[in-house]
């Protein structure tokens, strides 16, 4: 029983490790309009991780939020939000 916690427990911490193009860059907490916002900034894009709950159907209107909260970090212009209502990517322009 010992060994399958220990498994799970390492299996878990794993998961929470971010992979990809923004894997060690800290985030900045950003809340706009009530969405709060992991944002991280790598070059010219800026993601932006949904981390409130709440119910968001559509990315439609959480795609200005993440934008905003993207241009309050890094102090550019956004171009172009892309992704899924808990994970968006931008564009940005400084």
């Amino acid at each position: 029983m010992r060994g399958f916690v220990l498994v799970l427990i390492c299996w878990l911490a794993a998961c929470s490790d971010r992979v990809g193009h923004f894997a060690g860059v800290p985030a900045t907490l950003v809340e706009v309009s009530g969405s709060r916002f992991e944002v991280r900034l790598r070059g010219t894009l800026a993601e932006a991780t949904r981390v409130n709950p709440q119910y968001a159907p559509r990315l439609g209107p959480l795609r200005q939020q993440a934008a905003t909260a993207m241009a309050r970090v890094s102090g550019c212009e956004v171009r172009g939000v892309l992704g899924d209502q808990a994970v968006m990517t931008g564009i940005l322009h400084c």
